[in-house]
């Protein structure tokens, strides 16, 4: 059996840069074990799988897919950057004809639709809750040090607990943060949460006009640190709505690779999030 395998760079129009995700076009569905071997395999921090829902349909002609995520260690319910780089390979290699395609996931029906030289897609938008800083005392030690931080909120839906650097820290402080994903797994074994993110106010004054920057891990899930995080902004972009009084940000995660998410809060309790892809690689995985 042939798999092709295509490795793309979303949230960025830079090789190198952004999130790298491996999609794979399936003509036929594989069992979840193979699905997890070949995610450990290719070891990227998310492996896509999309497969036809109607058989007469093709990747060319068929505009409703099923899309399933994993990890090298499992499958998880909800990734925007395997969700755009998905996108792209439709659109660009396989020539998706239809302007719109939506993919049947665990978390709905995720729409994405060409605009420019980029994609949007439509998520689910996962607002926080606030939480006392003492009930997570461990992990924000492990994650922050001493820095003083100014939010601490928490997303129970998508198990993602975002802590926020106060004002008064630099951008250095961010990106400087050496994060031991050990010491942050060792930290939280309750179950409550599975991604953290940490997150400071941004300088839209300052061109390219950040609104706010962000860091994400998740060694719960396998993966020390992600580059770009689609699935965390559906919380940044709710926070950070409120908080700026603003429909449309723009947003960078400022990991060693870096990505930029244009985004939009919309009406009916849903964002949408765009970025850019590049693809670096396309093969044939032989099993």
């Amino acid at each position: 059996m042939e798999i092709q395998v295509f490795t793309v760079d979303a949230f960025t129009n830079l090789p190198f840069k952004g999130n790298p995700a491996a999609i794979c076009p399936l003509m036929h569905e594989l069992s979840d074990d193979l699905y997890q071997k070949i995610a450990a395999e290719l070891n990227l921090s998310e492996t896509a799988f999309i497969t036809r829902i109607n058989p007469s349909d093709t990747f060319t002609t068929g505009s409703r897919f099923c899309l399933r995520w994993f990890t090298p260690t499992n499958e998880v319910n909800l990734c925007g950057h395997a969700t755009l780089a998905s996108a792209a390979v439709m659109f660009q290699y396989k020539k998706n004809i239809n302007p719109t395609l939506v993919f049947e996931t665990k978390s709905g029906d995720l729409a994405v639709t060409q605009r420019g030289e980029g994609y949007v897609m439509d998520f689910p938008l996962n607002p926080p809750t606030q939480e006392d800083p003492n009930e997570f005392r461990d992990i924000i030690k492990a994650a922050v040090g001493n820095h003083m931080i100014q939010d601490v909120y928490l997303s129970s839906n998508t198990k993602k607990l975002m802590v926020r650097l106060a004002d008064s820290c630099d951008r250095a402080v961010l990106t400087s943060l050496k994060v031991d994903p050990v010491a942050l797994q060792r930290s939280e074994k309750t179950g409550k949460v599975k991604g953290l993110i940490i997150t400071m106010k941004g300088s839209p004054d300052c061109p390219p006009g950040y609104d706010f920057y962000s860091r994400f891990f998740s060694p719960w899930n396998g993966i020390p640190e992600d580059p770009v995080t689609g699935s965390a902004h559906t919380v940044l972009g709710s926070y950070w709505s409120k908080e700026l009084g603003k429909r449309k940000m723009l947003a960078y995660q400022c990991s060693s690779r870096g990505g930029e998410l244009e985004l939009e809060v919309r009406d009916d309790g849903r964002i949408n999030i765009a970025g850019q892809t590049v693809t670096v690689l396309q093969g044939t995985m032989t099993l």
